[in-house]
């Protein structure tokens, strides 16, 4: 592990501290080490030169968790919603839907693909007419590195989060 000295200016500090109060970090290590891993990420799934540097170029695989309110008495953004899923089956891992009060619904769907098919599908659901609140979560994914089978089907690889 390697150790590195920062300098903030009070005022930075004070707000860097009450941030980790908040969250609930054991301390300031563990705060910035998860602010770097997130630009990180951040950089590699927007197709950076400073995330093709650090990650190679293993395909660009994320997993992406999609949230949205939607209000589903308006059948229209209902149909647009299953529409744009079963126009991305290939991406759709699980939805999961949730009733918030007699007119509006949280549904929550969780996708799994290329970067670039990911954040098109995500970015198209949040931004459909009629859906609020809509919020995306991407994570970058490596091939594990080797190749096994469970039984006589075949081989294949598994996905996992960058680290």
């Amino acid at each position: 592990m390697q150790r590195f000295t920062i300098s903030l200016d009070d005022e930075l500090a004070l707000q860097f501290d009450a941030l980790i109060a908040q969250t609930g970090y054991g301390n300031r290590s563990e705060a910035v080490r998860d602010l770097i891993r997130s630009r990180l990420d951040s950089a590699s799934l927007g197709g950076t030169a400073l995330g093709a540097r650090r990650h190679g170029t293993d395909g660009n695989w994320c997993v992406a968790s999609v949230s949205y309110v939607y209000d589903h008495h308006e059948q229209t953004v209902t149909s647009r919603v299953l529409d744009l899923q079963h126009d991305h089956h290939d991406l759709v891992i699980t939805s999961l839907h949730t009733h918030l009060d007699h007119d509006n619904c949280l549904e929550t769907v969780v996708l799994r693909g290329p970067t670039v098919a990911v954040r098109e599908c995500a970015e198209r659901l949040v931004a459909l007419r009629g859906v609020r609140h809509g919020n995306v979560h991407l994570v970058p994914l490596e091939f594990d590195g080797g190749k096994h089978s469970h039984d006589s089907t075949g081989s294949h690889r598994h996905l996992k989060p960058r680290t």
